[in-house]
């Protein structure tokens, strides 16, 4: 998206440029931070009409800043970039991915619209704040072919992830929004980032990311947004001011900074990624790999061995949950992330107990690979058997 009259920018110069296109302008090279939870006005009147119209429309008050809550300048910067690089009208910051995703939840169910169908896996604490009904919401699980079979009067919203949390499955998203009809189809894109993949432009209506994760890009912002048009943008807006999950400036600025290297920062790791895979696709300590075809720098794998002695014994590579940062990091899914979804349906979604969730980083290939081998151990006793028998 560009201003009326101005060339077409490619992704990357958007990555570095959007958000900013006002600062040369004011003599500034850097995005200012703007710390003000409240801002001065003289003009109670006009107040008045701008409070009036925002709880009309949710649209973004013309004029100076009123409140924090309502909307805050270097947010704005993240938002608009983000909006330009998934390609639609409009993108709402929050506090957190699940502050994101609870919003959206809140949208519909004030439209009557609680019911959700929804595509497992997902990341553990969306598939339980769905399943526990902490909203009011019903969910109805399935696989993407069942998805219009699914649908119901009351549903206001289908959920899918793709790539998925932890297995990386993918769905196919121009199909799930023919199917979805009319019903607002929701793509959870954290995993892929707008560099592999911009769901609006397959059919969807809305684009969720835990911007903790690539957009931050460091470990050190938590934070979530949802990319849309800018009549859902409103509603969304309304419900940020009402519940008051609004996000910090200082998280705005280090987002908008993020965005800047994320083409790099997402390519970079995903070779790093593909060649692990290459190698733990050969290894007999592995016994299965998962990748998604449109590449990324998310890896599974499933070990023959105890992964628990792999997280422990990993040295360079961090054990930690969260994913998307400059290092890399492991974890074990059935006993973190998706600890909280029933043992029953995490394994039935293909969260084995022996899957490990790898982010990878931007690290030399070769002392990452160092370090997981020297985590993986020794070959099964069944593969060092096999092995002698070749090599008699």
């Amino acid at each position: 998206m560009t201003s009326a009259g101005s060339p077409a920018r490619r992704f990357a110069t958007e990555a570095v440029h959007a958000g900013r296109d006002d600062l040369a302008r004011q003599g500034l090279h850097a995005p200012p931070i703007d710390l003000s939870t409240t801002y001065p006005s003289y003009d109670s009147r006009a107040e008045a009409a701008r409070i009036d119209a925002f709880a009309t429309t949710g649209a973004e008050p013309e004029g100076p800043p009123v409140y924090a809550r309502l909307g805050n300048p270097t947010v704005a910067r993240f938002e608009t970039a983000l909006a330009r690089l998934e390609g639609t009208e409009s993108a709402v910051a929050f506090a957190s991915g699940m502050a994101a995703l609870s919003a959206i939840l809140l949208v519909r169910a004030s439209l009557g619209l609680r019911h959700v169908v929804a595509v497992r896996p997902l990341y553990g604490c969306s598939d339980h704040l769905l399943t526990a009904g902490l909203l009011g919401s019903e969910v109805t699980w399935t696989d993407p072919a069942g998805i219009a079979d699914a649908l119901r009067p009351d549903t206001g919203l289908v959920l899918v992830e793709s790539p998925a949390n932890p297995t990386l499955a993918e769905v196919d998203v121009r199909a799930a929004a023919h199917a979805c009809g009319s019903v607002p189809l929701l793509v959870d894109n954290t995993f892929a980032t707008p560099v592999l993949q911009r769901p609006v432009e397959q059919g969807a209506r809305l684009v969720l990311h835990s911007a903790t994760k690539y957009l931050g890009g460091h470990g050190d912002v938590l934070a979530g947004v949802v990319a849309c048009d800018e009549e859902f943008a409103g509603r969304l807006r309304q419900v940020r001011f009402a519940t008051g999950g609004v996000l910090h400036p200082l998280a705005g600025y280090l987002l908008l900074r993020g965005l800047s290297t994320l083409p790099v920062r997402v390519r970079a790791a995903s070779a790093n990624a593909a060649e692990l895979v290459r190698r733990l696709a050969a290894d007999p300590r592995v016994a299965r790999v998962h990748y998604p075809s449109i590449g990324g720098a998310m890896v599974a794998f499933e070990v023959h061995g105890d992964p628990h002695q792999v997280i422990a014994g990993v040295r360079l590579i961090t054990p930690a949950v969260s994913l998307g940062s400059v290092d890399t990091l492991i974890q074990h899914p059935a006993s973190i992330s998706h600890r909280i979804v029933d043992a029953d349906d995490r394994r039935g979604a293909g969260v084995s107990d022996r899957l490990l969730r790898m982010s990878v980083g931007l690290e030399d290939v070769e002392d990452l690979w160092a370090d997981l081998d020297a985590a993986l151990g020794e070959e099964p006793a069944p593969a060092r058997a096999a092995a002698g028998m070749r090599h008699a």
